[in-house]
């Protein structure tokens, strides 16, 4: 694990000094410019103050990790049925060589 350092990020041209982990930073301006563009979308829809905004963006950021959560279950269970299917058929083809 790398030792933390302090890193700046801007959130709604305002800037914040953030302790994370050398290795993270690069994720953690990521994470950084994608939520400030949302808040930026979330201001220029009318909503007005930062908390208000800042707020809404968690919501939608929630929501959005609870959609790809979702799509990740239904393709993981769909791909589990398909190796159950298939797994059925090589057992079918196997009992078939062996008689």
């Amino acid at each position: 694990m790398d030792t933390p350092s302090t890193t700046t990020v801007n959130l709604l041209d305002k800037e914040y000094r953030v302790s994370c982990p050398r290795d993270e930073e690069i994720g953690l301006q990521q994470a950084a410019q994608y939520l400030n563009d949302k808040m930026k979308q979330i201001r220029a829809n009318g909503v007005i103050g930062s908390e208000r905004i800042a707020i809404m963006a968690a919501l939608n950021l929630s929501y959005e990790l609870l959609q790809k959560k979702d799509e990740s279950l239904t393709e993981n269970s769909d791909a589990q049925e398909q190796i159950r299917q298939m797994m059925g058929k090589l057992d079918h083809a196997l009992m078939t060589i062996d008689s």
